[in-house]
């Protein structure tokens, strides 16, 4: 009997999963196919388009469009032809600039046309206080003694027993605690490090091991006695160590350094051991690796063009007295302050550069103690500028610009608008002592080297002196200084 409707069988449960199951195979081909495609085709057969990113020049152009044969790319501003420099215009660009009271008693300005290197002008004492631009002579000869892509290894060795391992300083300045691949230059650090050796020791089968640091690089004391006796313990600078991690300092942002930085990386490196499965026996303690060690793993840094053009920049202290202890054992020298001075002086002369009667103390320039002649540092700077010499360029490119890098990022911002960019400049600074020592592009083309340094200024005038000094740098960037035809 029917009720008007029309009864429908229901369709099997079965039915139903099998279409589902079917659909979802064919789902399942479908995406392995477009893997097959878009992953396994290009790895396997190599047959895949190549990259806009990666293969721009490889990239065909769409069907239909014809382009040109390429030609070769004309030049976008003649080279300048190198230009003597007029005295009486330098004269006038900076003679009035420099009666300021604001600059002390003890101002000492020379200039020299870089293309000669003949002195076109000259005021002041012979000798001043360098602060900082210290650091101008201490990178030249790290590049002329050592080379541009020298780099530093620190390194994890066997020790005397086979359950010791033996962490090695090998005064690289920047080796960094855990790894940045953001920084510049990039660091090479203690945690990639520790994890190479713990893969190393448990292939060997060894868990359990002793560790040593060894700082054997380095001779003679971490601290120089020509520092002010607060430096340490007011965290301007650290000890001075071929084994530290962030330069000594506890945290990389933070300024406070550790007592001892050698331990510091140690531990460090013992904590990371025993995350990677390798338990260390007691506290790390100072060892000394045998002479021809096993090793497990190294690290090395960057590049020492790169390390140079950091210390310029940043103005690093830490880094630029590795550094001064990197020439001294270059020269056979121990790696200590004492030896650092006489290799530097050394280096230095081989390059043409008068460094007699100079007094250098240490390498960044933080020794009240130091002297130098305005001139020692232009000579530096012009042996460095010299097409005789493409190994230390770097010195003359990784100078702070005016206005836009290093610690001449937040100067310039008065006087001349000249200066930014045509100035390039190594800062020193100590109070009472402010200077700057640089290359200077004349607005006309005219290149000259200059030093600038004023070390009796009144903390007072502290602002007031660093921002007239940039104005006698600006002022000669912004002069017509080129000497007159004939």
């Amino acid at each position: 009997m029917s009720d008007g409707h029309v009864r429908r069988t229901p369709r099997p449960a079965g039915r139903r999963v099998r279409c589902w199951s079917g659909a979802l195979v064919a789902l399942v081909l479908v995406l392995a196919g477009a893997s097959y495609a878009f992953v396994l085709g290009p790895r396997v057969l190599g047959w895949d388009h190549p990259s806009p990113v990666t293969e721009p020049a490889e990239v065909a152009p769409p069907p239909g469009l014809t382009l040109p044969e390429p030609q070769a790319a004309g030049t976008v501003a003649a080279a300048s032809p190198a230009q003597a420099a007029d005295p009486d215009a330098v004269r006038r660009a900076v003679r009035r600039l420099l009666r300021d009271k604001d600059l002390g008693r003890r101002v000492a300005v020379t200039v020299d046309q870089l293309v000669d290197g003949e002195t076109v002008f000259d005021t002041g004492p012979d000798s001043v206080t360098p602060a900082s631009t210290m650091k101008v002579l201490t990178t030249t000869a790290a590049l002329a003694a050592l080379g541009p892509d020298h780099t530093f290894r620190t390194t994890a060795v066997a020790g005397e027993s086979a359950r010791e391992v033996v962490l090695v300083g090998g005064g690289d300045p920047l080796l960094a605690r855990t790894p940045d691949s953001d920084t510049y230059p990039v660091r090479a650090d203690i945690t990639t490090l520790a994890k190479a050796t713990a893969r190393s020791l448990k292939r060997l089968g060894r868990t359990r091991v002793r560790l040593g640091y060894d700082t054997s690089l380095f001779a003679g004391p971490a601290v120089s006695p020509a520092w002010r006796a607060s430096y340490i313990p007011d965290n301007v600078v650290s000890p001075i160590s071929p084994l530290w991690v962030d330069e000594g300092r506890e945290k990389p942002e933070l300024m406070f350094r550790a007592d001892d930085p050698a331990l510091g990386a140690a531990q460090a490196f013992a904590k990371v051991l025993e995350r990677e499965g390798v338990a260390v026996r007691g506290k790390p303690r100072p060892a000394t690796a045998p002479p021809e060690p096993t090793e497990y793993a190294a690290v090395e840094s960057a590049p020492l063009a790169q390390v140079v053009q950091w210390v310029l920049e940043a103005s690093d202290n830490e880094a630029a007295e590795v550094l001064f202890r990197h020439v001294a054992i270059s020269q056979g020298r121990p790696g200590s302050f004492e030896g650092g001075a006489a290799a530097v002086k050394e280096v230095l002369g081989t390059l043409g550069v008068d460094t007699s009667g100079e007094r250098i103390l240490d390498g960044s320039g933080l020794s009240r103690r130091n002297r130098l002649s305005p001139d020692t540092l232009i000579s530096t700077m012009e042996a460095a500028a010299s097409d005789d010499h493409p190994e230390l360029r770097r010195v003359i490119a990784g100078l702070p610009v005016a206005g836009f890098t290093g610690s001449l990022s937040l100067r310039f911002d008065s006087g001349e608008d000249d200066g930014l960019g045509r100035v390039r400049a190594k800062t020193g600074t100590l109070t009472g002592v402010h200077g700057l020592a640089g290359v200077i592009t004349a607005e006309d083309g005219t290149v000259m080297t200059f030093a600038a340094i004023a070390d009796r200024v009144r903390p007072v005038d502290t602002l007031d002196a660093r921002q007239q000094l940039d104005e006698v740098a600006a002022a000669l960037a912004a002069c017509t200084c080129a000497a007159p035809p004939g």
